[in-house]
């Protein structure tokens, strides 16, 4: 597995949206493609990533506005994981594990040249689909441990903190969403 890079087996047709498509738009696209995030790419350039999500998260949070007044741009993710094509299948896997994301877009010089997926690495190396489910179950307890402290009131859920606007995982202090890092500031 060293000498098998991302470039070898990522899918390098990659269904994107430009950072102007709105979530109604984006919604059907990732219905019609079965898919559940998609890059938000302009002129190649990696703009963000969109997740379903991040479309029920407006749904809710937004119900006053249309979701096709609403651009994809603004509720996505901004800072995205990637990996560069010249990455060891070994560093695919790491990261994957490490961020536990299914799915890692591959950047050259800026530019989407493709996308690495866990599909991707156990069509190639399906020999590792144990550590795979492993990291499946692990992903499962994290978010029933969340589910927990949502109803602790210890976390309340994922959204933008009403004091800085970082979108994670918030708490309300004072009648307000915040993140982590602004009750420590508080």
């Amino acid at each position: 597995m060293k000498n098998i890079f991302v470039s070898d087996i990522m899918t390098q047709e990659v269904i994107t949206v430009k950072p102007s498509t709105n979530l109604f738009e984006c919604a059907k696209i990732m219905v019609k493609k079965k898919t559940r995030s998609i890059p938000i790419v302009e002129n190649k350039k990696l703009m963000g990533f969109i997740s379903e999500k991040d479309i029920l998260w407006a749904l809710v949070k937004k119900t006053k506005e249309d979701l096709s007044e609403i651009k994809v741009i603004d509720v996505s993710s901004k800072k995205v994981i990637t990996i560069k094509p010249n990455a060891t299948i070994e560093e695919a896997i790491t990261k994957i594990r490490k961020t536990k994301f299914n799915k890692i877009p591959v950047v050259q010089k800026n530019e989407l040249v493709g996308i690495i997926t866990t599909k991707d690495i156990l069509n190639f190396h399906p020999e590792i689909y144990p550590e795979i489910e492993e990291f499946a179950q692990i992903k499962e307890r994290e978010e029933k441990l969340k589910k927990i402290k949502i109803k602790k009131g210890e976390i309340i859920n994922e959204g933008f903190c009403e004091k800085c606007g970082e979108k994670t995982i918030l708490k309300k202090v004072n009648e307000r969403m915040v993140c982590g890092s602004c009750i420590n500031s508080m």
